[in-house]
């Protein structure tokens, strides 16, 4: 979704962008997470001697450079400056006596939000065709720290500008085709292994056999209970009363398979890495992936980039334009839901067209 937290050079044309300056992260695949889960859900402990049987930290017992000296192994913590923040973490860039540099986002909040940007950005990751940032941390803070609660740490790279759009629709379709990492995914199943965020949206993710029971339950029902009114929720329960329609095309010959999904892909969250595409600040869950052109409509997709996807994993054309809105309408309703204003009859118009259609 388009988040009220700051965003730098990589912004897209989407009228509903209002965004300004942000440090950015990234790099290679290789995470220290060892599985999907992120490594810390709990108070940090600290090792007092870092790998590779150097001295003690310099720095105090309470701070996040001291976390980062006593944990991951990159040795003293040189340099280490807050670099601005949104409306509920803060950035900061550390440059390490090993030469990494690293990108630190703090928050008030405790560590769900982030061990779930962690998570998602492994399994993201897990495929290697798109460059996605390489965590090295998350969880919650030591005891004591004026940072906040919880801390989540990449490493550090500048972004170029959006790239080759045909290269970056078919690294995206090979994503979506590569295995899952994930055992539940990998048995056909719809969700995640952590409950995450769209913007600053819960994003509920209990596993389902069936794509669109998830979807249902999971994103438009949840959705419109938060929106409270009585018009969208009418015309909601109608259109899913037609939902099972435009799902026809895909049976046991041509079945929908999880894709991991970076689930909030608009143009600021896509970029490169030399040259190469990459893509930040997901929403991640295991879905069909038609979903993920949802936020299409702040993305500025070219007529290149769907060549170049549907190329490497073909459309399945009856309903797609029925689907097309379906997906775009959670993101949709998640706006009128954290901004208001005139998403409202954005809704109302995509769910009258879906309920008046074929």
């Amino acid at each position: 979704m388009v988040p009220s937290h700051a965003r730098g050079s990589l912004q897209g044309s989407c009228s509903a962008c209002s965004v300004s300056s942000r440090m950015r992260v990234s790099v290679n695949n290789s995470s220290r997470i060892s599985s999907l889960k992120p490594p810390c859900t709990s108070r940090f402990t600290p090792r007092r001697t870092p790998p590779g049987g150097t001295r003690a930290a310099l720095h105090d017992p309470g701070s996040i450079p001291y976390l980062i000296e006593t944990t991951l192994g990159f040795g003293r913590v040189t340099r280490y400056e807050q670099q601005g923040g949104s409306g509920w973490a803060s950035f900061f860039i550390c440059e390490t006596s090993s030469g990494n540099k690293l990108f630190v986002k703090t928050s008030a909040r405790d560590a769900s939000m982030f061990d779930g940007e962690a998570a998602g950005l492994t399994a993201l990751g897990h495929s290697g065709h798109l460059v996605i940032p390489a965590v090295h941390f998350s969880g919650s803070t030591p005891e004591g720290c004026a940072d906040g609660n919880s801390v989540i740490i990449m490493d550090f790279l500048n972004f170029g500008a959006r790239g080759d759009d045909g290269e970056l629709g078919k690294r995206l379709a090979q994503t979506h085709l590569s295995t899952p990492c994930s055992e539940n995914a990998r048995n056909g199943r719809f969700g995640f292994e952590l409950n995450n965020t769209c913007g600053d949206t819960p994003q509920v993710n209990d596993w389902c056999d069936d794509w669109v029971d998830f979807f249902v339950e999971n994103r438009l029902r949840r959705q419109l209970r938060l929106a409270g009114d009585t018009l969208l929720s009418g015309l909601g329960e109608a259109v899913i009363e037609k939902i099972h329609l435009w799902f026809t095309p895909f049976d046991a010959s041509n079945p929908i398979k999880p894709s991991v999904l970076h689930g909030d892909l608009w143009s600021g969250n896509i970029g490169t890495v030399a040259g190469q595409p990459a893509v930040f600040d997901p929403a991640v869950y295991y879905g069909h992936n038609e979903a993920e052109f949802g936020m299409e409509w702040c993305a500025g997709f070219s007529g290149n980039f769907y060549d170049s996807y549907f190329s490497v994993f073909p459309k399945t054309e009856k309903y797609f334009a029925q689907r097309r809105q379906l997906y775009r309408l959670y993101h949709y309703l998640n706006h009128y839901n954290l901004f208001g204003g005139g998403y409202k009859n954005t809704c109302v118009t995509i769910m009258k067209g879906l309920i008046d259609g074929e």
